[in-house]
């Protein structure tokens, strides 16, 4: 497999597990319903752990552009590589979602709450505030990349496309970055729901946009680019941070 294949399973893997844990928390009528943001934030760190465990040897494992961008931007990652890999996990994001929707199609129907059934697929905000919202996406980004690049930094490195120790998650196996994820959620996810990705966002919400679920409501693309150029601005600091460190 491509490394850029590669970046499509493990994001598609990521978004099957991690929306799939927010649809049976939230949506009616699942065995898992209203059991809380504990057991969402857990799946979301086993949805890392996997998805970094399974394609962590074939692409570096970044899984979200906010990872690619900011590993380039630190000397760690070609750029010439960045575009074919975020256009991957976009990709490997709208599959994901498709497939949660298939699987919980019932329950889509069984809920009549139409801002439940947007927020399977993407973020939204508790207290609505631009800016507010726009800089918790930019410390949370921060906080995973830094903590990223020095897990990495700490690891012993695999070649991943002919290129030694420049991977990303994969480089040091799963478990810490998944960790790291449990953290942010628990500590961070508070006000947005902790986007912390691009391309978890945006490729859910386009499948939201597309699919004929009933009775859903509009997209919310006004809020959209929150979670897309918050995290793009963390990881863009948090590669200069490390690198005049």
């Amino acid at each position: 497999m491509s490394p850029f294949l590669g970046e499509f399973a493990g994001t598609a893997m990521l978004i099957i597990l991690g929306d799939g844990v927010v649809a049976n928390v939230i949506l009616d009528k699942t065995k898992g319903q209203n059991s809380g943001w504990i057991v969402i934030t857990l799946g979301w760190a086993i949805a890392v752990f996997v998805a970094v465990f399974c394609v962590g040897p074939i692409s570096g494992a970044h899984i979200n552009p906010a990872v690619t961008i900011g590993l380039a931007a630190s000397d760690q990652f070609p750029w010439a590589d960045v575009p074919g890999y975020v256009g991957m996990q976009l990709l490997g994001a709208i599959a994901g979602a498709v497939v949660v929707w298939v699987g919980y199609k019932q329950h889509f129907d069984e809920t009549p709450d139409k801002d439940i059934k947007l927020a399977v697929f993407c973020t939204g905000p508790a207290i609505r505030h631009r800016f507010h919202n726009l800089i918790t996406e930019i410390i949370g980004t921060f906080i995973l990349l830094i903590g990223v690049f020095f897990i990495i930094k700490s690891g012993p490195g695999i070649e991943v496309n002919g290129v030694p120790g420049k991977l990303g998650l994969g480089a040091l196996g799963a478990l810490p970055v998944a960790l790291l994820v449990l953290g942010i959620g628990l500590s961070w996810g508070g006000p947005t729901g902790y986007a912390i990705n691009p391309a978890r966002d945006l490729g859910p919400r386009i499948v939201h946009f597309i699919l004929p679920i009933s009775g859903k409501r509009d997209s919310d693309w006004g809020y959209s680019w929150i979670p897309v150029v918050g995290p793009l601005i963390g990881a863009l600091l948090a590669g200069f941070v490390f690198t005049k460190l």
